[in-house]
């Protein structure tokens, strides 16, 4: 299976991946260093992930994009009101991404980000801590949620199984942040292959069904 990593930071979600062909586009150099670190087998690709799939989405057979999140977060919402920072426009290209997958890509997809303070504009699935925009429906639906506070690297590190201790020229607490549970990456890629893909029609309806069960 030839799978496309979109803003692949350092893999968390990609950790427990296996027969799979991994193109992994990244930023940052620096993070991308470390991910190839972590799986050298893989390709990386350094540039944007936004436009990379726009050009290159026909060449895989799965797509996992997890686009910046803060625009959308909760914590941007309440630090907007209780820190009186200035607020910002979400980033629209998730929506984008989502659509554009929804409408003109022929294999399995997910879109990954973090719960919304505002209602979503697509209806995702609840997944853990995540919302899950994707044409199959996920099978595990009980994730653990991490409780560990912010500031406990160590046990960050170990919650997600990647040692950053020597790479010392990072925001390794941001980093930690921001990876997927590698056993939801799992759950996600035992998914795309333990399903068939829906008709969008049908997607829509069994999704309406999942989330009118969660209220």
């Amino acid at each position: 299976m030839k799978v496309l990593n979109l803003y692949a930071g350092i893999g968390g979600n990609r950790k427990l991946w296996d027969d799979v062909e991994v193109t992994a586009v990244e930023w940052d150099p620096k993070i991308a260093a470390i991910y190839q670190d972590f799986f050298p087998d893989d390709t990386m690709i350094i540039t944007d992930a936004h436009s990379y799939l726009l050009e290159h989405f026909k060449e895989y057979d799965f797509i996992w994009s997890s686009p910046p999140c803060p625009t959308h977060s909760r914590f941007k919402e309440w630090a907007i009101k209780i820190e009186s920072q200035n607020p910002v426009y979400p980033d629209m290209k998730l929506y984008e991404e989502i659509i554009f997958l929804q409408t003109f890509f022929d294999g399995k997809w997910c879109v990954e980000n973090v719960q919304s303070y505002y209602d979503p504009l697509i209806k995702p699935q609840l997944v853990g801590r995540h919302y899950f925009w994707a044409n199959f429906l996920i099978r595990e639906k009980s994730i653990p949620i991490s409780n560990i506070q912010f500031g406990k690297i160590k046990e960050w590190e170990e919650n997600v199984g990647f040692d950053l201790s020597k790479y010392s020229y990072i925001d390794k607490r941001k980093i930690l942040r921001n990876c997927v549970e590698p056993e939801l990456g799992k759950v996600i890629l035992d998914s795309v292959r333990g399903n068939t893909q829906l008709s969008l029609s049908d997607f829509r309806t069994k999704l309406s069904l999942c989330v009118e069960e969660k209220e």
